[in-house]
């Protein structure tokens, strides 16, 4: 059986091999291998791993891993390799959530968008957008300048609501019809009071005294 010896100096690891010829003898071949790599690159909202092993033939490796909400980018198992970490090291890229607007439409539509993604908005036929069109995926997860909304945009013809079917057409959302010819029961009922007062009004201040 062949023997193995190792020797530690100065960051460099040298293997010796002992092939046995006889009972007595041997030859001692040594293998340099180098270990002197610096400290794994550090990665922005990600972590590195030691691989671990007995490997004496095989270089140092590292896995990176991202946090939570973020992916990772590149390679991700480096290795030491004549005091160089290579391949190079990846990235950590966020991931920014859907933005939620109602009435509109995205020009991508994903559950998630990768850092940087631009995403351009259409607000729906009817309403209108209030705040920026475009909106950027940034670094902490976060959509700028702001997620719009999409309001609702009164027609003319809407600004003085009569009974009835006109109701209909100017709602934008037919389960508000309901409410909408309650709130004007109300205020026909407001405006006979008021046309009551007045008139009682009137005939008292025009009755004899």
């Amino acid at each position: 059986m062949n023997n193995i010896l190792l020797r530690f100096y100065e960051g460099l690891l040298t293997i010796g091999i002992c092939f046995l010829h006889s009972t007595s003898s041997c030859s001692l071949t040594f293998i340099s291998h180098h270990q002197d790599c610096d400290f794994p690159p550090e990665v922005a909202h990600g972590r590195h791993e030691e691989v671990i092993g007995f490997r004496v033939f095989i270089q140092n490796e590292v896995i990176y891993k991202c946090d939570e909400g973020y992916t990772l980018v590149g390679v991700a198992k480096l290795s030491c390799s004549s005091s160089h970490w290579t391949p190079a090291a990846p990235q950590c890229k966020a991931l920014c959530p859907k933005p939620e607007i109602a009435h509109a439409k995205l020009s991508v539509n994903k559950d998630q968008y990768l850092q940087a993604a631009n995403v351009t908005i259409q607000c729906d036929s009817g309403y209108e957008l209030d705040g920026p069109q475009s909106i950027t995926c940034l670094e902490d997860r976060t959509w700028y300048p702001g997620v719009p909304k999409c309001e609702w945009v009164v027609p003319e013809s809407c600004e003085h609501v009569g009974k009835g079917r006109k109701i209909m057409q100017c709602l934008p959302n037919p389960a508000d019809v309901k409410t909408a010819l309650e709130l004007y029961k109300y205020s026909l009922e407001i405006e006979l009071l008021e046309r009551q007062i007045e008139k009682a009004t009137k005939y008292t201040a025009e009755s004899p005294r």
